[in-house]
């Protein structure tokens, strides 16, 4: 049950313990931005666990997966800020020896979460049913594969830098393939908002948001080294990296293609009898 924080205008928000997040919330975390009348308690979680909480519309703004957006569209609205595209790159299938991706059908992929975006596009590509899975903690994957648990792993976070680390191989780059098949850039994650705090103050609090992005954005090298305690296995180097292929130009908002590439991720997903229909998408 979501307990009363709005008597004292405190709103829960739930965004994963990773360095694009944390660096998406440097400026809202440290108080170093203007929040108005609004405060807010920072939650995080995994975003399988995030998905799961907004279902049950737990928390008001919350970052989810693309997949899980239809499952929740009935309870909150999609904010044009805090998104994860990937732009010509993506979540990885990783195995121990090289190979194609054909060769993945019929055989036991670890993934983390059957409701993130990562999973919807490992099904468009091998097909429903086209696989075995076992759900395995992201950042448990790739040693899940290396110690032959798996015959494959779908990566995603900073695992998409890291994978050689462990001496696997990308057998396909889900982002690559998808722009490939479609044009658009792969829409992983947003953030979305309650419904139910009306539309005068989901503006607002968007406003908020896209402020704290924009200060990240502009003050870098510090948001970096506040999101380096949540980099695993990598220096700043790396993590600066990581952060700049999940927040960028798309972070501050989707435009037009960003919102295009959505519809047309959920429209296929849909289509391939693997989400409801999404309905009209709302913006805020």
């Amino acid at each position: 049950m979501l307990r009363n924080t709005m008597l004292d205008h405190t709103l829960l928000l739930g965004h994963s313990p990773d360095p694009d997040d944390a660096f998406m919330f440097y400026g809202l975390a440290k108080g170093l931005i203007d929040t108005g009348r609004w405060r807010f308690e920072h939650i995080l979680q995994d975003i399988q666990t995030l998905n799961e909480r907004a279902l049950r519309g737990e928390l008001h703004i919350t970052a989810i997966s693309i997949h899980a957006y239809p499952y929740v569209a009935g309870k909150y609205a999609l904010l044009n800020c805090g998104s994860s595209m990937g732009d010509g790159y993506g979540p990885m299938l990783v195995a121990r020896e090289p190979g194609d991706w054909p060769s993945l059908k019929g055989k036991r992929i670890a993934v983390p979460g059957t409701m993130t975006t990562a999973f919807l596009a490992l099904n468009l590509l091998l097909g429903k049913g086209g696989f075995e899975y076992e759900v395995v903690m992201f950042d448990q994957i790739l040693d899940y594969v290396a110690a032959g648990k798996a015959d494959a792993g779908l990566v995603i976070h900073e695992g998409q830098l890291t994978y050689a680390h462990q001496k696997l191989h990308c057998l396909v780059d889900l982002g690559v393939w998808w722009q490939e098949q479609t044009g658009y850039p792969l829409p992983l994650g947003g953030n979305v908002i309650r419904r139910d705090l009306g539309t005068p103050a989901m503006r607002e609090i968007a406003a908020i948001l896209k402020n704290s992005i924009q200060y990240s954005l502009d003050h870098r090298c510090e948001a970096v080294d506040h999101a380096l305690q949540y980099a695993r296995d990598m220096g700043h180097d790396l993590a600066d990296r990581f952060v700049g292929m999940y927040v960028n130009a798309w972070t501050l908002d989707y435009g037009d293609r960003g919102r295009a590439a959505i519809r047309e991720l959920l429209s296929r997903g849909h289509r391939a009898g693997l989400v409801p229909d999404a309905g009209s998408i709302e913006f805020i």
